[in-house]
């Protein structure tokens, strides 16, 4: 039952933001009692609690694991590393774009802070660090900020998961699903514009 209650609370997470989700809410979700709800967690707070060490953060050790085995200098694995992980925990957890948007980027969202405390040192500093050494060792290119590639790297991986019901409407492209939208993000950075070939 606690596994149904978290699901529930999750999917109500996901559909109506954590602030806007009410015990009430999970418990309809759920097809139980609020009182039942209240029992398993005692109010929402330990609720959301759970969920995030029970749903979110295994999601996000899904991602860490296949970083960490990347060797040190190699900044492609690394990278294809990041992009394929993000792709096929999507791939396997649907919620996350739509989670991060509303609760992890948006001002005032519930989440916001135990991505700075709990998940900032677990990946994105991990990896910020593990460029800054690459680009050290002159396996980077140092006009880039290590810290900004990580940011680069969310931006062209999580936000076009997110935003896929716009862009997909926007530009009639139903026919691009995860493994074609991994393969550019991969393309955009092995080999990016290639302006200079353009002049």
């Amino acid at each position: 039952m606690r596994a149904t209650l978290l699901d529930a609370a999750l999917a109500c997470f996901v559909r109506r933001g954590i602030a806007a989700t009410s015990l009430r809410d999970i418990a309809t979700e759920a097809g139980v009692t609020p009182a039942l709800v209240h029992y398993y967690f005692g109010d929402k707070a330990q609720l959301q609690e759970a969920v995030v060490a029970e749903r979110l953060l295994p999601v996000i050790g899904q991602l860490r694991a296949p970083l960490l085995q990347a060797g040190d200098g190699d900044v492609a694995a690394l990278v294809a590393g990041f992009v394929h992980g993000i792709a096929g925990v999507v791939q396997q957890h649907p919620w996350l774009p739509t989670l991060w948007v509303r609760e992890i980027l948006c001002e005032g969202g519930a989440l916001r802070d135990m991505m700075i405390n709990q998940v900032g040192p677990l990946l994105p500093k991990m990896m910020a660090g593990r460029f800054a050494a690459a680009q050290q060792a002159g396996q980077l290119n140092p006009d880039l900020d290590p810290r900004l590639l990580m940011v680069s790297l969310i931006g062209l991986t999580m936000f076009p998961m997110a935003s896929a019901p716009i862009w997909r409407q926007l530009f009639g492209a139903d026919d691009i699903d995860f493994n074609d939208l991994r393969r550019h993000t991969l393309v955009l950075l092995d080999r990016g514009l290639e302006l200079d070939h353009a002049k």
